[in-house]
This record gives C-alpha cells, sequence and structure tokens, in this order.
C-alpha cells in the first residue's frame, strides 16, 4: 500500500514542473521543450531508482509504471486546460510543443491516460508489491496503450498536424516503445497455475458451440463485429460504392475529419483487430486455445482505448461540425460503436473468468483429481 501511495503522491509533482516551465520563458523554446521533458523523464526514473535501491522491484515494469504514472498527471492536466477546466499550465506547451494536443482525439486520449491508465498503474503497482498477479493487467494495459500511441503518433504524421511537428513530437518515443517491450516481456512471462477440475475441464470441452449460449452469442457478436470494421476500414479508403459513401457521410462523418486520427485508427482495427477478431471466433469453437487467454484481454484494451477516444472525439465541442455526427443517426451510431467497444471486454471476461474450455489437455502438475495448467 505504502508504495502506490509515494508513487502517487510524486506524480502530483508535475503540477510543479508545469507551472514552472509555463512561468519561465527560458524553457519554452522549441527545442528546450523536448530536451527538458526528456531531462524529466529521466530524472523521474532515477528517483525511483534510488528510492527503491535497498528493496528493488523484481519485475523492471515497475520503473515503467512508476515514471508513466507521472506523465499520466501532465495528459489530465492538458485535457483539463484544452477544455476550459484550468489555465496556466500548458500554454507553453500548446503552442510550440505539441499542438496536436488540442485536436478532440487527443483530448480524448489524455483524459483516458490521465484517469484510467493512471488508475491502472497504482493498482499494478500495487499488486507488484503485493506479491499478487498482475499479468492480465498488464495486458490490458499493453494492448491499451500501444494501440493509444500508433493511432496517435501515426494520426499526427499523415493528417493536418503533420505541418506543425516541433521537437517535443520525440518525446512520445518511449511511450511507443517500452509498451511494446512491455508487451513482449508480459506474454513471455509463464501464466499463473489454473487449477480446473479434470472432470470440468473434459466436460466443457466435449460440448458443441450450440450447447455453450454464451459463446455462440460471442461468435454472432464477433462476427458481427468483424463485418463492421471491414466496413468502416473500406469507408475510410474511399470506397466509391454507394453504401459506404452514405455511411460515411449522413452516419459517422468523424472519419473523414482531416486530423487523420479516425482514418488511421480505422486502418489500425482493419489489418490488425480484423484478423485477430477472426481468430477468436475459431478459438471459441476449438477447444484447447489457450492463447484466447491472453489475447483476448490484449486486444481488450486496444479497442475499449480506440473506440473511448473515437466516440468522445465525434461527440466533442472542438470537432468541426461539419465532422460532427448528426443529431439524426447519433443513437444507432453511438450504439454501434458502444457495442462495439464493449464486446471484446465481454470476451476477455469470459476467456479469464471460465478458462476450462481453452485449456490445453497436457497438464504440467497434478494433485487431488484436479490439473494444472499453464
Amino acid at each position: 500500500m505504502v508504495q502506490e501511495i509515494c508513487v502517487f503522491l510524486f506524480s502530483l509533482t508535475a503540477l510543479g514542473v508545469l507551472h514552472i516551465m509555463n512561468t519561465v520563458p527560458a524553457f519554452q523554446e522549441p527545442t528546450v521543450i523536448m530536451q527538458t521533458g526528456l531531462a524529466v523523464l529521466l530524472i523521474v526514473f532515477l528517483l525511483i531508482y534510488l528510492a527503491t535501491r535497498y528493496n528493488p522491484p523484481k519485475d523492471p515494469l515497475f520503473y515503467v509504471f512508476a515514471v508513466f504514472s507521472f506523465t499520466c498527471v501532465i495528459d489530465i492536466v492538458s485535457a483539463l486546460e484544452y477544455d476550459g477546466f484550468i489555465s496556466g499550465y500548458m500554454d507553453f506547451y500548446q503552442k510550440l510543443g505539441e499542438p496536436y494536443l488540442g485536436s478532440a482525439y487527443a483530448i480524448m486520449m489524455c483524459y483516458w491516460d490521465g484517469i484510467v491508465h493512471f488508475i491502472m498503474y497504482l493498482v499494478l503497482i500495487h499488486r507488484m508489491s503485493s506479491r499478487k498477479h498482475y499479468r492480465n493487467l498488464g495486458l490490458f494495459w499493453a494492448g491499451s496503450l500501444l494501440a493509444n500511441m500508433v493511432v496517435f503518433l501515426m494520426g499526427i504524421v499523415v493528417g493536418k498536424y503533420g505541418s506543425e511537428i516541433y521537437p517535443a513530437f520525440w518525446i512520445n518515443m518511449p511511450f511507443l516503445l517500452l509498451p511494446i517491450w512491455g508487451a513482449i516481456h508480459l506474454f513471455q512471462k509463464p501464466r499463473e497455475l489454473l487449477v480446473v477440475g479434470v472432470t470440468k475441464a473434459e466436460r466443457e470441452q466435449k460440448k458443441a458451440l450450440i450447447w455453450r449460449p454464451l459463446d455462440l452469442m460471442l461468435v454472432i457478436y464477433l462476427l458481427c463485429a468483424m463485418g463492421f470494421t471491414l466496413f468502416r476500414g473500406l469507408a475510410v479508403l474511399d470506397c466509391p460504392v454507394e453504401v459506404f459513401t452514405t455511411y460515411i457521410n449522413q452516419y459517422e462523418p468523424y472519419l473523414k475529419d482531416p486530423s487523420g486520427f479516425p482514418k488511421v485508427m480505422m486502418l489500425l482495427l482493419l489489418f490488425h483487430a480484423l484478423p485477430l477478431l477472426g481468430s477468436f471466433v475459431y478459438g471459441l469453437i476449438t477447444p484447447g486455445c489457450s492463447w484466447m487467454l491472453d489475447w483476448s484481454v490484449y486486444i481488450a484494451g486496444a479497442i475499449l482505448q480506440t473506440q473511448w477516444c473515437h466516440i468522445g472525439a465525434s461527440l466533442h465541442p472542438r470537432t468541426a461540425e461539419v465532422y460532427s455526427t448528426p443529431e439524426s443517426t447519433l443513437l444507432p451510431v453511438l450504439l454501434l460503436n458502444l457495442l462495439y467497444a464493449v464486446g471484446p471486454l465481454l470476451l476477455a471476461l469470459r476467456c479469464t473468468g471460465d478458462p476450462a474450455y481453452f485449456l490445453s489437455t497436457a497438464p504440467v502438475g497434478q494433485a487431488n483429481n484436479e490439473k494444472k495448467w499453464n
């Protein structure tokens, strides 16, 4: 309990750093902003490392979570200042740091990072310090942050903000590279041993899909989600078929937003999420697909985060009215996007909550008529 409280309190010092940089002109040159930002990240890491040197964490991801907690405070301050709730912290950064943070998509992204990711970091640190399992939550975080950064960085480069890239853009690189390493690290980390009764596992794996109504509904959902993913992917690629142009003009005009973020997001889902959604259908039909326990959690984090930004940005007042969702079609579009966001989360909860169907039949240990699987 002590470590996460210390991390939380230390993260609040970001407010002082922002205030100093916003009031001292010497810190307000584009190159200096980048150098100061990278230096602050390094100093934060060194302070955390020195504070834990006598009781070092067993997993180096602890340092990543602690440093990123510090930056979460910066993100929530950025979002609140752009929305007019506070002032006096980010004026310099809005002009000469990362002006694209004022886009509707980036504001929603900062809210997610400053609230959801911040809570996740504190929970992960707590579970690490308490020697509790944290692999699944870590995979959810990795999927969320990686999808976040891929859409964000690619959208900046290919969208209208491509001509407004300042040196501070490169501060984002650790937030792309470290989650990649973190995801690899977590996928390679041994899964917690699951103790499942032999009888239950065999009974579940012998059931046809028709006798597993929850899995049947998830398969139907996944097939619909695959169609929706393909449909929106073709729409942002300017497919000339009338149904695509009608949808993008009358239902989700935000897909045409010149910021580039919605287009990159749809292409990311088309080329990466679509194959995974198809593989999940296979995993729900074929017993013993233990990879479902990991990848369902990872993709749930990715889709939930991107959908949060997409839905929020399409409704945000900073989005031009011509690209906002029309009131006449708001309800069906909102419902479709919410279902698309929540479905993978329900799949992940189903897989991790009752994993018997997905476990390999090859046990690594046995006791009291029970088998343990990785």
